[in-house]
C-alpha cells in the first residue's frame, strides 16, 4: 500500500499529489505542452524522492524558464551547449541523474553537433527534445524540423525542401548510435499520451540514475503563437499533421555503452 491520509475519520489512499514546482506563475503561451512537461518531470522527481540527486540543464529557447519551474538543482547552458554541459556534471558528479531540455532551434540546429556527440559516446544523461517544428522565442522562423510547405516567418510561402532540405528526425538518427539505450518519441495532446511520456521520463531517468547510457526522449509539440493559431486549432494542427510526420512509439530500449 502507497501513502495514506485520514480525512473525516476516513483513510484514503494517496493516488495523485500536487508536483512539487516553484511557486511561480506560469508564464508559456496559453495551449503550450512545454508546462506539461515539466509538470511531468516534476512529479517523477517527487515520486522517486530524487529531488537532491538530479541536476537539470535549461539552454537558449521557450525551455530555458524550466529553471523557474522545476525544482531541482538546475544550471543555464549557452545556446546549443546543454548537453556538453550536461556531460561535464555527469562525470563530475556521477551519482546524480543529469537531463537537458532544448527545443528544436536549441537541440537540432546550433546544438546538433553536441547532441550527436553525447549520444554516440553514451553519456549517462537524459536529453528531453521538445520538438514544435518552429523556433517559438524569437519570432516563429523556419527550424530544422519544420515540416515541407510549412508556413514560418521566415518561409512565408512554406518550407521548400528543395531549398532547405527535408526536416530531420533526430530521434531516427540517435537510435543508430551504440550510446544511446533508450530513445522514444512521445506527445502531451491528450490524457492518454501525457500519462505514456510520463512512464517515458520515468524510464528515461531510471537510465541517468543506473548509468545505462543516454536517454533521448523526443516530445513532439505545439506553438500555438509561433505558428499563429488558437490552442484549439494548434492541436488540430499538432495531431494532422506533426505527429504523421513524426510517429510516436519507442524507437529504442536496448543499448548503451556501459
Amino acid at each position: 500500500m502507497g501513502e495514506t491520509i485520514t480525512k473525516n475519520g476516513q483513510e484514503f489512499e494517496v493516488v495523485w499529489k500536487k508536483p512539487n514546482l516553484q511557486p511561480k506563475t506560469m508564464h508559456y503561451c496559453p495551449g503550450c505542452a512545454h508546462g506539461t512537461l515539466e509538470k511531468l518531470i516534476q512529479e517523477v522527481i517527487d515520486e522517486k524522492g530524487i529531488q537532491d540527486r538530479i541536476i537539470g540543464v535549461a539552454p537558449v529557447g521557450c525551455a530555458v524558464f524550466a529553471y523557474d519551474y522545476i525544482n531541482c538543482d538546475m544550471q543555464e547552458a549557452a545556446h546549443g551547449r546543454a548537453c556538453a554541459l550536461a556531460t561535464g556534471i555527469s562525470r563530475v558528479m556521477p551519482d546524480h541523474a543529469v537531463f537537458t531540455i532544448q527545443g528544436d532551434g536549441d537541440l537540432a540546429s546550433i546544438g546538433l553537433a553536441e547532441t550527436l556527440h553525447a549520444c554516440n559516446r553514451g553519456e549517462k544523461i537524459v536529453i528531453f527534445f521538445y520538438n514544435n517544428a518552429i523556433y517559438g522565442m524569437t519570432g516563429g522562423q523556419m527550424a530544422p524540423t519544420t515540416l515541407p510547405g510549412q508556413v514560418t516567418a521566415s518561409s512565408p510561402d512554406g518550407r521548400d525542401p528543395k531549398l532547405s532540405g527535408m526536416p530531420l528526425k533526430v530521434a531516427d538518427i540517435v537510435k543508430e548510435f551504440a550510446g544511446t539505450c533508450y530513445v522514444t518519441r512521445q506527445a502531451a495532446n491528450n490524457a492518454v499520451n501525457v500519462r505514456k511520456l510520463k512512464k517515458a521520463v520515468e524510464i528515461a531517468i531510471d537510465n541517468s540514475l543506473n548509468k545505462r547510457g543516454t536517454s533521448f526522449v523526443e516530445i513532439v509539440g505545439n506553438c500555438p503563437s509561433g505558428w499563429k493559431m488558437t490552442p484549439v486549432d494548434s492541436y488540430k494542427w499538432w495531431e494532422e499533421n506533426m505527429m504523421k510526420f513524426y510517429p510516436l512509439g519507442d524507437l529504442k530500449t536496448e543499448g548503451g555503452i556501459k
